[in-house]
């Protein structure tokens, strides 16, 4: 075989939460299973297979999912298992090679270009990758092996669940030539309508459309479109996590809320949780992005603090001024708070403020507690009353750095005492 100038394979968990609710639970095997957040989630965040076959998607309503497979059943999420399942297995995966990018909780690229010697057969080598998921979270995973990243990841959807799928890089272009440009990562709908009105509708098209005239669109990103459709990404793994741009979180509310008391929970718990992940990783922020969902649009305003701040009870004043100044009594949707400008904490305290030293000392005490024995075991009283629903694993999460948004508290504790 030739050799390959690039090895790139993307490990891809097969529905991944569902998996892991049907190897804890046996008697969910074989059945279809649908994981929505927390117990009174009306959206599907994944499904099993055998709920796939009765055309259950992700991000349907439980509702209408249950129309299609009236046999269905609802696990709520448990992110804390998933964060701990992931984690082991990114870990493991270092064992066929360092090179690796966690591309989200439930994918992997690892690059064998360093290692090509010892991995010469790329089917073979997947099928050990297989058996090794299998062994490590008792999951099954489908396997896309390609020259590069962009071919891999398309290389990977052909063949679910727990396929193989091997493009030899001098065939990655022939073998896009008639995919549609928008069934490529990276590739979103506004991208492919500014392609479409210029003629560009499979990968095979976008030969005919000069390089120039994306990079003159979409700067470098339109440059690498341009050479992914032909099989040829020379995006190189991604494994230094760049410092964050922003820092938020957001919850959806019941429907229609227009209950001043519990939009100020709401606010104030979304506070709380940006707060904590700036303390835990030594960061602060000076502007905020506030927002309550309406119905027909945002209510939002950006604010500017005099000073860096990491305080929830400081970001929370934002939320109220909101609510004071910008709400009008309409129906809420749901809550989103962001640091804007996330920057590393300098630890100088106001001069001669006891009160600054008290509340930094307090604020610590309290991430301390909350490391060991879990999110909000101490928190400000108005808290009691915030919602049940869990946390999510979002699409970025990593499980290191600050995109390690749901972590394990036992982990947590053991890196703190060595």
């Amino acid at each position: 075989m030739p050799r390959w100038e690039r090895m790139i394979a993307l490990v891809d968990m097969n529905a991944f939460f569902a998996s892991i609710e049907q190897l804890d639970y046996p008697e969910l095997r074989h059945r279809p299973v649908a994981v929505t957040n927390g117990i009174v989630g009306t959206c599907v965040i994944t499904c099993s297979y055998e709920a796939r076959a009765h055309g259950v998607k992700t991000g349907m309503h439980l509702r209408q999912a249950r129309d299609l497979c009236p046999a269905i059943i609802q696990r709520p999420a448990r992110p804390e298992r998933y964060a701990e399942v992931s984690t082991r297995l990114m870990a493991s995966l270092e064992t066929f090679t360092p090179d690796i990018e966690i591309f989200s909780v439930d994918e992997a690229f690892l690059d064998f270009t360093r290692c090509w010697r010892l991995y010469q057969d790329p089917y073979a080598l997947a099928v050990a990758i297989q058996q090794h998921v299998r062994t490590v979270s008792g999951c099954t995973c489908s396997i896309g092996i390609s020259g590069d990243k962009t071919t891999a990841k398309f290389a990977a959807e052909q063949k679910r669940p727990n396929g193989i799928t091997v493009i030899p890089p001098w065939e990655a272009e022939a073998r896009l030539r008639d995919v549609p440009v928008t069934e490529l990562c990276g590739i979103s709908d506004g991208i492919g309508r500014f392609l479409a009105a210029r003629g560009v509708y499979t990968c095979g098209d976008m030969k005919r459309l000069p390089i120039g005239v994306l990079a003159k669109r979409f700067g470098n990103l339109g440059r690498r479109i341009w050479h992914m459709c032909q099989g040829k990404d020379y995006e190189k793994l991604q494994q230094a996590m760049p410092p964050p741009k922003t820092i938020g979180h957001g919850k959806i509310m019941p429907p229609n809320t227009t209950d001043y008391i519990l939009l100020l929970i709401y606010l104030l718990h979304m506070s709380e949780k940006v707060a904590a992940r700036l303390r835990r990783h030594r960061l602060a922020a000076k502007t905020f992005f506030v927002g309550l969902r309406a119905s027909e649009e945002w209510l939002a305003h950006e604010y500017t603090c005099a000073m860096p701040v990491n305080d929830g009870r400081e970001i929370f004043y934002l939320g109220k001024d909101l609510l004071t100044h910008g709400w009008g009594g309409e129906g809420i949707f749901q809550v989103q708070i962001c640091a804007l400008d996330p920057r590393p904490v300098n630890n100088q305290l106001e001069l001669f403020n006891e009160l600054d030293t008290r509340r930094n000392s307090c604020l610590q005490a309290q991430d301390k507690i909350n490391r060991r024995y879990g999110e909000f075991t101490v928190m400000p009283a108005r808290l009691l009353g915030r919602s049940t629903m869990p946390n999510v694993i979002s699409p970025a999460w990593r499980p290191f750095g600050h995109r390690q948004t749901i972590q394990d508290a036992r982990a947590d504790d053991e890196a703190e005492q060595s």
